[in-house]
């Protein structure tokens, strides 16, 4: 890391020079207009010259900013209309111009235009919502509006604005119609002896009660103009630096002095909140996924693609958050450890017509220690009869105490050591298979991938990595020691991503075992640096610049294709909900291609295993097809896959009932169901589970089976 900033710091002096800005050595003299023109060049500067692509800033790029600052500020085309985009067409193919001047009009003059939408929307929803609707009418609005063509005039996005206030309004009349029903059944359920839970009712209706539809909408359209025009202009650069870097890879960014301390906290995972990456979707704050050790992955309700409407503090009163600004719903989320925030959340395995339920959860912080490595074992029978104990390994996410390691301290936490430990343990308890489960697991230290694979294959390649001058460096397991030789299971989901695809990737290409999961792993191929301009230019000016971060290498495995786009690809597959969310490096925009590079020679470890993988998926699919659980999970995804199918969203107020209470009461069936079924469980005396982690023990017993391996594996032996 030290090598790199004095890389780029001594580019940053010759780009001081180049951009005018050497001289400017006082920061007193400098007006806020300078600083943005510093900013702007030294930002798009270090994107077009160091990101991965290695692109100029040309046209091409020029054009790509221009589309992208207008979806950034309106994603779902409710704001700007295409005599809107041919007003501003003049900037089309000017701005890399403009930019590398440090130029950066267009970006406000496009946001002036948009505080004047989001002013004259709020004008226009008054007098609608006046009026009235007709919820008899057959109108349907777009689920979705974020791919909808843009409207051609103002007249037909004062049309999108009705449908828009229409929908809203029916929305909370169908919620609190919900609640009454909730709350009529809750009585009977108690009328019958049995315990209900009225929290959640009690607490929706005191969110919804206090005020009308219209006077809730008045008041949110109200708070989203008074935020917005508020920004900074700095904070405007910033959406517009963002889109520039964006237009070079998904994950690159420019963080304005405000933002930095939110990534810093992010990437510390020192946040003390409820352990959760945000993103704003369609004007909902939507959950990415869950850090592993906060609050709510130990709580378990709350999950990806789920979007909070509501945040309410303890002893508080709700607050809405629909068309919220992330950054604001992070700090409302946020507090002192020990203190409750309830959030109403519309689950996303219900699709577009959710109705919210409450989860309130304990902020605490979110500490290393809650993401190590942790080992059970499970006992499972195979086919003969036999007891198997069958060791799984939980990895949330791959750290390394760089700084503890620096200090010479000999204890310092690093997740290969852990899993080592573990695998230790597992010996003495004579286990005969293991399993790593890297579900969800985002990632983390390269050199831990590297060495986690280490422990299950002797001295070899592990992934290649090429920078932006397309040099490849091969990234080795320098260790012949192997930790343990038996049989292994690997289980993905879309989730897991960066590190873990280069650890599963390895363990596949070496036939070292077998992938397990979802029909592919995330697809993350890429190394981020994040350059402070602070350090660029505190020889030259002393003010707060923010940061930029961007993608500067590419993984690839051993066999030479990236983990990029693609992912990792299992060998067997099992039904899960994540396997049909919109989750991974496909579905964001600019992503770097998939592409393949020579392959290094490695060990073919059991040059068989695809012929026993084979038998394998007969005998799961024929186990799973027997199991009532499985045949629930698999009606429960199909019920959430035609939400997610759903185009457009009824605005007759009889026909949305007429639709909840249908999915209610398919939904209330299934759920009837399983309990049934848990209940038959507590009486067998069987402990909660995890389905698929269920199945995955099963296939490891399978494995072990037609491997012939009944004696116990060996651990520990050094070549």
């Amino acid at each position: 890391m030290i090598k790199l900033y004095r890389r780029f710091r001594a580019a940053a002096f010759m780009l001081a020079f180049f951009l005018g800005i050497a001289t400017l050595a006082d920061s007193s003299r400098l007006t806020e207009k300078q600083e943005l023109e510093i900013i702007t060049k030294l930002a798009s500067a270090l994107i077009a010259n160091s990101h991965y692509r290695q692109h100029v800033l040309d046209n091409k790029i020029s054009s790509k900013i221009f589309d992208a600052y207008f979806k950034i500020l309106d994603p779902a085309n409710m704001y700007f209309t295409k005599n809107d985009i041919k007003h501003f067409e003049k900037y089309r193919y000017y701005l890399d111009d403009l930019t590398q001047m440090g130029n950066s009009d267009f970006a406000f003059e496009v946001y002036k235009l948009y505080l004047k939408r989001l002013q004259e929307y709020r004008q226009f929803a008054e007098k609608q919502l006046k009026k009235g609707f007709d919820f008899t009418k057959d109108e349907y609005i777009l689920a979705d509006r974020s791919k909808a063509e843009r409207c051609d005039n103002f007249e037909q996005l004062q049309e999108v604005w009705r449908k828009r206030l229409k929908s809203d309004v029916l929305y909370f009349r169908l919620l609190r119609r919900s609640m009454q029903l909730d709350k009529e059944n809750a009585l009977k359920t108690a009328e019958k002896g049995e315990k209900v839970d009225k929290k959640a009712a009690e607490t929706l209706e005191k969110m919804w009660s206090k005020q009308t539809p219209e006077e809730k909408i008045r008041r949110r359209l109200r708070d989203i103009y008074n935020e917005m025009s508020q920004k900074s202009k700095l904070s405007i650069l910033s959406f517009y630096l963002t889109c520039l870097a964006q237009t070079y890879g998904p994950h690159s960014s420019y963080f304005s002095p405000e933002l930095e301390e939110d990534f810093d906290i992010s990437m510390k995972l020192s946040l003390v909140g409820i352990g959760a990456v945000l993103t704003s979707d369609n004007g909902y704050t939507k959950i990415v996924s869950i850090i592993p050790g906060g609050p709510a992955a130990k709580d378990g309700r709350l999950k990806a693609d789920d979007r909070i409407i509501a945040v309410t503090q303890e002893n508080g009163d709700p607050v809405d958050i629909v068309d919220m600004s992330v950054t604001n719903v992070v700090k409302l989320i946020r507090g002192k450890a020990g203190t409750k925030v309830t959030l109403t959340v519309l689950p996303g395995a219900k699709g577009h017509g959710a109705m919210p339920v409450n989860i309130t959860l304990v902020r605490e912080k979110v500490k290393l220690k809650n993401s190590e490595a942790s080992g059970t074992v499970h006992q499972v029978k195979d086919e003969r009869g036999r007891v198997l104990k069958i060791g799984v390994i939980n990895l949330p996410r791959f750290y390394f105490d760089f700084e503890a390691a620096i200090r010479g301290d000999k204890d310092f936490k690093s997740s290969s050591r852990d899993v080592a430990n573990i695998l230790t343990k597992f010996e003495k308890e004579g286990v005969d298979g293991v399993i790593v489960d890297l579900r969800s697991n985002g990632g983390g230290s390269l050199r831990e991938a590297i060495y986690l694979t280490g422990l299950f294959i002797g001295k070899g390649p592990i992934v290649q990595v090429r920078d932006s001058r397309r040099r490849v460096a091969v990234k080795y397991d320098p260790d012949e020691t192997i930790h343990y030789q038996g049989p292994l299971i690997v289980m993905t989901n879309k989730l897991s991503s960066s590190a873990s695809e280069i650890f599963a990737g390895a363990i596949k290409d070496y036939h070292r075992g077998i992938i397990v999961g979802d029909s592919r792993t995330y697809g993350k191929g890429t190394v981020l640096n994040v350059i402070k301009l602070d350090r660029l230019l505190n020889d030259y000016n002393d003010f707060k610049a923010g940061s930029v971060k961007f993608e500067s290498e590419v993984f690839y495995r051993v066999n030479g294709s990236s983990t990029q786009k693609l992912g990792v690809k299992p060998d067997i597959k099992l039904p899960s909900f994540t396997e049909y969310m919109e989750i991974g490096e496909e579905f964001n925009e600019n992503h770097l291609p998939w592409d393949s590079i020579a392959k290094v020679e490695h060990q073919d470890y059991d040059a068989r295993l695809q012929a026993v993988i084979e038998d394998i998926k007969k005998r799961s699919a024929a186990r799973r097809f027997k199991n009532p659980k499985y045949k629930m999970l698999l009606q429960n995804i199909k019920i959430f896959n035609e939400y997610k199918q759903r185009k457009t969203i009824s605005l007759n107020e009889k026909k949305r009932w007429a639709e909840y209470l249908a999915e209610k009461k398919m939904l209330d069936a299934n759920e009837k169901y399983l309990k049934q079924i848990s209940d038959e469980d507590d009486r067998r005396g069987d402990k909660k589970s995890d389905l698929l982690l269920d199945e995955a023990v099963n296939i490891m017993a399978d494995y072990i089976d037609l491997k012939n391996m009944g004696n116990k594996v060996v651990l520990n032996k050094k070549k």
